[in-house]
C-alpha cells in the first residue's frame, strides 16, 4: 500500500492525499484551447503535429511559418529543464547545460473569436488568452513532474468509502483538500443508523 502524501482527520473520518499513480495526459485527454508544439530529439511531448523544426533556422521563423499557415496567433514560448526528469515553463531556466527552448504554445485569433464570441481581439482579451495558455503549460508541467494527486476517505475502521483522482497542482491550492473534507462530511451526514464510524 502506498504511503499517503498527507493524512487529515476530519469529522471522525480519515482523508488521505496520495500522488496519482496514473494521471491523464492533459495534451491527449483534455479539451485544450491552445496547441502545444514541442520539438525534442528524445521525447515525444506536447500535441501531435506535422511540423519539422529542423526546416527553420530560428524559433521566430518557425512561429512565423505557423502563423502564415494558420492565421494570426497569440503565443508563448516553452522551455524545458531536463535533469532526472523534465519540467517546463514559459520563462526559461538558469541552467545553460540542461535547459533550453522546447517549443511554443499558441491559439489562433480566429479560434478565440469562435470560442468566446469575440469580434475584436483587444489587448485585454489577448492577455486573457495568454493566461489560459500559461495555465495549460502549468498543467502539463504538473503532469510531467508528477504533481497530480487524488484522495481517499476512510471511516473509523479504515474502510475506504470514497475516492477521487486527477487533481493537478499543489494540494494546498488545487481544491482537493476541500473536496475531500466535503466528502467526509457527506459520509457522516448520510451514515446509516447504528453504524459506527
Amino acid at each position: 500500500m502506498d504511503t499517503p502524501y498527507r493524512t487529515i482527520e476530519h469529522k471522525g473520518m480519515t482523508v488521505e492525499i496520495h500522488q496519482d499513480p496514473s494521471p491523464s495526459n492533459p495534451r491527449q485527454e483534455f479539451d485544450n484551447l491552445g496547441t502545444m508544439i514541442c520539438c525534442h530529439n528524445r521525447y515525444d511531448m506536447g500535441d501531435k503535429h506535422e511540423y519539422n523544426h529542423n526546416a527553420y533556422s530560428s524559433w521566430d521563423g518557425f512561429l512565423a511559418a505557423v502563423a502564415k499557415k494558420e492565421g494570426s496567433l497569440v503565443s508563448l514560448p516553452i522551455y524545458m529543464y531536463d535533469h532526472s526528469g523534465q519540467t517546463i515553463n514559459t520563462t526559461g531556466f538558469s541552467c545553460p547545460w540542461d535547459s533550453g527552448r522546447l517549443g511554443f504554445i499558441y491559439v489562433t485569433k480566429e479560434k478565440l473569436r469562435k470560442q468566446y464570441g469575440w469580434k475584436v481581439i483587444t489587448k485585454k482579451r489577448e492577455e486573457q488568452a495568454l493566461k489560459y495558455l500559461l495555465g495549460e503549460v502549468e498543467t502539463y508541467d504538473d503532469y510531467l513532474t508528477g504533481n497530480v494527486y487524488g484522495y481517499r476517505v476512510k471511516d473509523a475502521l479504515g474502510v475506504e468509502i470514497h475516492s477521487c483522482w486527477g487533481f493537478y497542482g499543489d494540494p494546498d491550492n488545487s481544491g482537493i483538500i476541500d473536496e475531500a473534507k466535503g466528502e467526509a462530511e457527506c459520509a457522516v451526514e448520510h451514515k446509516p443508523e447504528g453504524v459506527v464510524a
